[in-house]
Parts: C-alpha cells; sequence; structure tokens
C-alpha cells in the first residue's frame, strides 16, 4: 500500500496522440512549483520510445525495469542511484532509454518498490499511456486519481468514451476520472457537449498553443519551467490548484473509510427484506435485486446461445451496470471492498457465484453444497467446511438453473433433481425442494483437464508399473473390462486413464448420462442421455444409446457407468465381437460387482433365469478392476481379477494383482503393499498364440523396486515397502 500521505495520480488517453506525454511532464511540473512539494514523474507508457526523456531533456539513470529489480535498500541515501533527478528538482523514472527498448517490467515488482518509494513524496504522477496492460493496472490500482486526457475532436471523443467504459468495468470509481480536455480551441467542440457525450465533468481545459509546445521540445525541457507567466502554463497551475483544493483529499478518504460497525446497519438489511444477513450480504442482494430491474439476464444470457462473442459483451455491459448500481447503493466503500462487491454479484449474476473461486482451487476436487449455508470441499481426499456461501436458497436455486438449462434440461417441483455438467466436464448433481429439506443440495465432480496420466497413479501410488503393462495389454488386445468402486472412488478417472490405451485407429462410441469421459484418440463418437421434456416424452436413456451404439459400428463401447437394465445390452454387445468395451458400475469388492451386474440384468425385465445372466457375465467380462477410495482418502486399485468361467452355478474368480493394508503411519496414512498373487490369467495363452509377448515375471509374488519411503511424494496414495508375501490363490469367490 502506498504512503497514505502521498497521492498518485495517473495520466491516460483514450487515443494516441492527445499530448498526454507532454501533459504529464508539465503538471508533474506545476504541482512541484505551485505547492513546493516533493514530487515524483514516472513513465509506464507501454508504447514508450522514451517521450519523456525528449521531454525533460535528461539522460536516463535507472529505468523502469532495473528499479523493479533495485537489490539494494531504498532510502534517501540510495535514491540518488534509482532516480533521474532533472535541474528543477523534479524526480523522474524513464520507461526505456530509447526507441530500440521496450517497456517489460514485473507488475508485482514494481508495485513493490513504488510502494516503498511512495515514502519520499507528496505527489507521483505517472503517465501510463493509453495501451493499459497488466502494468499500467497494477499502477492505476494504487491511484488516488485518474486524469483522462482528450480533445476535442469526434474520433478521440468516441475512444476516450471506450477506456471509460474499461476503467468503470474495472471496478475504478466513476468519482476517480477527472476529464481534461488538451489543446482546446473556442471554435471547437464546446466543453459542455463533451462532458455530456463523456457523462464527466470536465475539470479543466488546456488551450492549444503549438507554437510554445515545439519551443519547449526544442528546448528540451517543460514550458512549465521556462515560460511559467504563459497562458498556457497558467492552465497547468490552475488545473493544479482545483486537484489540491480538495479534489484529491476527497477521493483519499474514499479509499480508506473508517471500519463500519456492521451491527450499526442492521436496520438497513431489514429495510431490504434480510434481516438476519451481514451488511455486505445485504448489500449484495440490494444490488442483485436493482441488477435485474436495470437488465433482463435470463433473456441476456439465452440470446449469448454460448457464442463467445456474445458472452463477453454481455459480460462488460453486466459488468458496467453493477458498477453503477454499487456507486449509488453504497459510494462510500472502501476500494477493496467496493471491487469485492462488484466481483461477487458479477460471478452471481453470470457465473456461478461462490462456486466459481472453488471451481479455480486445483487443490479442490468436489464440492459439496447442502443449502445456501454450507458448503463443503474435498482436498486431498479429506472433506472440510469452505467459508465461502450463498447469500439465500434462492440465488442457489439461480446457480443451478444456469448450470442446466443450457443443456436443455430442466429442475422444478415435477423434476426436483437432476444430472448436468459444466462447461468444462465437471459432472453435476442437483437436488431441490421438496426433495432436499434444508434448501438445494449440489454436489460437483471436479472436471480434470487431460485426465491423471499413468504416471501419476504410479506416483501417487494408486497402482504399480508391472499392473500398468498388465492392463494396458488386456485394452490393446480386447479384453473386456469392469471398473469397479464404491462413490468418489475415482471409477472415472480410472477409466480415463485405462481408455488412452486404446489403439488410435479403432472407432469408439461412448455413452454416458453426463459426458466426462475424455478419450485422447481422433475417431470418437460421444453419446449422451437425454431427459424427457415438460410432457414427459423424448427421453433417451442409456439403454436407447447403447442399443444404437450397436449400429454405429464401433470397434470399441464405452459407457461411462452402468447403473441399470443397460447391464443387459452392454453385455450383449460384449458378447457379439465387440471386444475391447468397458464400463463402470458401483460395487465394493470384485464378487460384489458380479453379483451388481447381476442385479442389473434382472432390471432389464427380460425375465431371464439367472444362471442365463450369469453365463452371459463369465463369457462377457474378461476383467475386474476394483478400485477403493481408503479411510485416509487415497484411491488405490485394490484388486485386478480375472473372470474365468462358470463352475456349476457360481462364476468363478481369479486374483491377479491384489493391495494388502499392514496399518498406518503417523500420520493416519494407509500403509500396504501391492501383491502379485503368482496365478497367471488364462487369457495369457490367447495372447502368446497371436504373438503378444507378456513376461511372466509381473506375476510374479516378489515385485522388485517398490517406491522407498524416502522419495514418496507427498501425496494421498504412497504406500510403505513392505517385505511381499505369497498370499492365496484364485478358484471359486
Amino acid at each position: 500500500m502506498l504512503n497514505p500521505q502521498c497521492f498518485l495520480i495517473a495520466v491516460v488517453g483514450g487515443k494516441g496522440g492527445v499530448g498526454k506525454s507532454i501533459f504529464a511532464a508539465n503538471f508533474a511540473a506545476a504541482l512541484m512549483l505551485e505547492l513546493r512539494a516533493e514530487v515524483l514523474l514516472i513513465d509506464a507508457d507501454g508504447k514508450s520510445c522514451g517521450d519523456q526523456n525528449i521531454i525533460l531533456g535528461v539522460q536516463p539513470n535507472k529505468i523502469l525495469s532495473e528499479v523493479a529489480q533495485f537489490q539494494g535498500s531504498i532510502s534517501p541515501q540510495s535514491l540518488p542511484q534509482i532516480l533521474t533527478m532533472h535541474p528543477s528538482g523534479l524526480a523522474y523514472i524513464p520507461a526505456v532509454r530509447g526507441p530500440e527498448d521496450s517497456l517489460n517490467v514485473s507488475p508485482e515488482l514494481f508495485v513493490k518498490q513504488l510502494e516503498t518509494i511512495s515514502r519520499y513524496f507528496k505527489f507521483i504522477v505517472v503517465d501510463l499511456g493509453n495501451d493499459l496492460r497488466e502494468l499500467q493496472m497494477a499502477i492505476l490500482q494504487e491511484a488516488t486519481a485518474i486524469q483522462l486526457i482528450t480533445v476535442p475532436e469526434v474520433l478521440v471523443i468516441a475512444q476516450t468514451q471506450r477506456l471509460i467504459q474499461e476503467l468503470l468495468a474495472a471496478t475504478f470509481r466513476k468519482e476517480m476520472l477527472q476529464l481534461v480536455v488538451n489543446k482546446f480551441n473556442p471554435a471547437a467542440m464546446n466543453p459542455q457537449n463533451i462532458s455530456q457525450s463523456l457523462g464527466l465533468p470536465v475539470l479543466a481545459t488546456i488551450p492549444q498553443d503549438d507554437v510554445m509546445t515545439v519551443a519547449a521540445l526544442q528546448r528540451r525541457t517543460p514550458f512549465v519551467l521556462s515560460q511559467n507567466k504563459s497562458p498556457l502554463s497558467a492552465s497547468y497551475h490552475e488545473l493544479v490548484r482545483k486537484m489540491t483544493g480538495g479534489i484529491l483529499q476527497r477521493l483519499k478518504s474514499l479509499e480508506r473509510p473508517p471500519v463500519r460497525n456492521p451491527q450499526a446497519s442492521s436496520s438497513d438489511s431489514s429495510s431490504a427484506g434480510t434481516s438476519g444477513v451481514d451488511v455486505m450480504t445485504a448489500l449484495k442482494i440490494r444490488v442483485h435485486n436493482e441488477l435485474i430491474k436495470a437488465m433482463d439476464l435470463k433473456k441476456g444470457i439465452t440470446e449469448t446461445n454460448n457464442d463467445p462473442a456474445k458472452e463477453a459483451a454481455l459480460r462488460q455491459k453486466t459488468l458496467q451496470t453493477i458498477t453503477v448500481i454499487v456507486d449509488r447503493e453504497a459510494g462510500t466503500l472502501a476500494r477493496e471492498e467496493r471491487s469485492r462487491v462488484i466481483t461477487e454479484v458479477l460471478k452471481e449474476a453470470l457465473g456461478l457465484g461462490p462456486l466459481e473461486d472453488l471451481l479455480a482451487d486445483p487443490t479442490v476436487t468436489e464440492i459439496m453444497v447442502n443449502g445456501h449455508k454450507r458448503i463443503f470441499v474435498e482436498k486431498s481426499g479429506k472433506v472440510q467446511t469452505s467459508p465461502v456461501t450463498f447469500t439465500s436458497n434462492q440465488h442457489l436455486r439461480n446457480v443451478i438453473e444456469r448450470i442446466v438449462t443450457p443443456l436443455g434440461r430442466r429442475i422444478d417441483e415435477k423434476n426436483p433433481y437432476v444430472d448436468a455438467r459444466l462447461k468444462d466436464g465437471s459432472r453435476v448433481n442437483a437436488v431441490i425442494e421438496p426433495l432436499s429439506i434444508d434448501g438445494p443440495a449440489v454436489t460437483i465432480r471436479k472436471f480434470r483437464k487431460g485426465g491423471i496420466t499413468t504416471e501419476k497413479y504410479i506416483e501417487y501410488g494408486s497402482l504399480t508399473k508391472p499392473m500398468v503393462d498388465f492392463l494396458r495389454v488386456c485394452v490393446e488386445n480386447g479384453l473386456n473390462i469392469v471398473i469397479s468402486g464404491g462413490t468418489g472412488s475415482g471409477k472415472t478417472s480410472l477409466l480415463n486413464m485405462m481408455s488412452g490405451f486404446i489403439p488410435a485407429n479403432e472407432r469408439i462410441v461412448t455413452v454416458e448420462d453426463a459426458a466426462e469421459l475424455q478419450m485422447q484418440q481422433e475417431h470418437v463418437v460421444r453419446l449422451e442421455t437425454r431427459p424427457a421434456n415438460m410432457e414427459g416424452t423424448g427421453a433417451v436413456t442409456i439403454r436407447d444409446l447403447v442399443r444404437n451404439a450397436l449400429r454405429m459400428r464401433p470397434d470399441r463401447i464405452v459407457v461411462g457407468e452402468t447403473r441399470d437394465g443397460a447391464a443387459l445390452d452392454m453385455l450383449q454387445a460384449m458378447n457379439t465381437g465387440h471386444d475391447g468395451s468397458m464400463t463402470t458400475t458401483h460395487a465394493n469388492s470384485p464378487r460384489e460387482c458380479i453379483a451388481r451386474l447381476e442385479t442389473l440384468c434382472m432390471m432389464a425385465g427380460m425375465d431371464l433365469p439367472v444362471r442365463a445372466i450369469r453365463e452371459q457375465i463369465s463369457s462377457a467380462v474378461h476383467l475386474i478392476v476394483q478400485i477403493s477410495r481408503l479411510s485416509d482418502g487415497s484411491r488405490r486399485v485394490t484388486s485386478v481379477t480375472e473372470v474365468c468361467g462358470m463352475q456349476g452355478d457360481v462364476v468363478t474368480l481369479q486374483e491377479i494383482f491384489r493391495f494388502k493394508e499392514t496399518g498406518f503411519d503417523k500420520n493416519r496414512k494407509v500403509l500396504g503393499q501391492f501383491q502379485a498373487t503368482g496365478l497367471i490369467p488364462q487369457f495369457m495363452e490367447k495372447f502368446r498364440q497371436r504373438g503378444v509377448l507378456v513376461p511372466d515375471g509381473i506375476f510374479a509374488t516378489e515385485q522388485k523396486g517398490p517406491v522407498p519411503a524416502t522419495k514418496r511424494p507427498a501425496m494421498p496414495g504412497m504406500v510403505s515397502p513392505l517385505p511381499n508375501k505369497r498370499t492365496g490363490t484364485g478358484g471359486k469367490s
């Protein structure tokens, strides 16, 4: 934060050629002469060619990038090493040394240095140019006032209007914008007309005097210093008196107003119909209500039709409207509070409100909303309470509507729950009243772009390299695989990883309730279910899509999750030449997975004998990969099991790999060991006949090269290396 006793005045222009660099230099000189104060001029124009060096007639000492990287302590003794001093006493930091240089500065580093330098100056004038990028915006955040330099020309007025809208959209107060008409000629546009066009009062007019301006440039000294009694210089002194006669002090007081007692404004909350909420929440509700009156947001969102350009235009318009409303409703807010309110209302109006920051947090893997006041998140496998909340249940309902409407889905009292997805692919489930008693409940399983690589699975300790190699061979050679696991165990992520082993030349058809699979191959057809319309017709189920997929000449069918009678259709597809198909299902063990598939097949309504269903399962499914979420939040592949066939009325299973828990470490992390059972799958003989060579060593009970404890990354899922033991055999389960 800048020194509270220092005023930073930013000078910007909507278009090049308005004379803002000359203005900044002469205004800084006028401040120094009029107030006999310490003044610093900074050239931070991103397109500067060293203009201020010429205007001041000085040779640069350190340029902006060098000041930002200055390693020494900034003090009165070191300032002469940093600053370039004009003979008049005006201090100066140039942008560049000349046209051959370009301005390339870390905003964070420079602002940090600027905060220290501000201790030694009463005024800092910064020439920011007309191209506001990261550095310029960072400096503007520290500004007390922003001087907008324009000239009485139609094209320049239009560009200045654009700049004003950009600044308002960036949540700067309108009061900060001080309009100065440069190069004013009485025969040109009337200042009142300029003021009406831009929606700002004209603070000052600087008369046009090209002769004096050119002469000053030739002498390389600001005319305020060389011709201080001229009418042109007098206009600068008058502007200084206006700015320092109360404007700067008033703007400074708006930056950091006294902290208000939230309890003192409870009456405001009541009047807004928000009794029982804090002042900031009540303000956001008022602003949101006023925004709804000012704009038809629902219509605006619908009309964008996912067009990025239309979405950006709607966002800009909404942001400008919110800014005006906030300044009208709470003009005395501190700058940080004001910016936060504007940002939060914008997220609530067009985005997902408080969920936006949680979705942007890479450490959050799942978001669970239990009514508007309680939000829980999963980080590193552990569930914890989030400090963010929604303003009301209605606000939460609006966010749910915003998620499902673009997907052609709906949620209301007739259909009080829905599955959907966000733009980034994250999976969403929402339930509203009356089913959800304490308010709407939302669960978001975050989308991980690019999925989790095999290397990460091994690094996290979710499985071993021999297991990965084995699964790769099984997928490449067309085994039908079912991934089994409990809720939140990582089934879909594992399916995504394993699908990467499918050869690129094969045609894949995916079937899902809410599309979230991330196939890396090029030849992929993605199908997604559709709920019934308002008349209760037109629904398209997983079963419908699986049946249709059979007519699409697929080499592989991948079903995101089998949870109903579609299991029978999936098994029939696996048994009719569509080898290499994959799906997931909810079960806690391979044996439970078989029972689960039986139950799902019975839901198809075909009235098949149990033995017939089991024969379908035993002939269709070759491998069950069991993944589990352990007590410490880590996820492990706990079993890789072969489906061997039938023995009597029982489907026989043979475990190939397993994870054996042995206890906990001092941090309550699960310890254990991946083990091969020593049994070789029956299908390996078929692989050998095809010429596919798989080293028998990967099935040996002694696994080489366990991850040393000292090299384990601090992530969930790592295992402690323990001596291997031969355990158990296959057969009936």
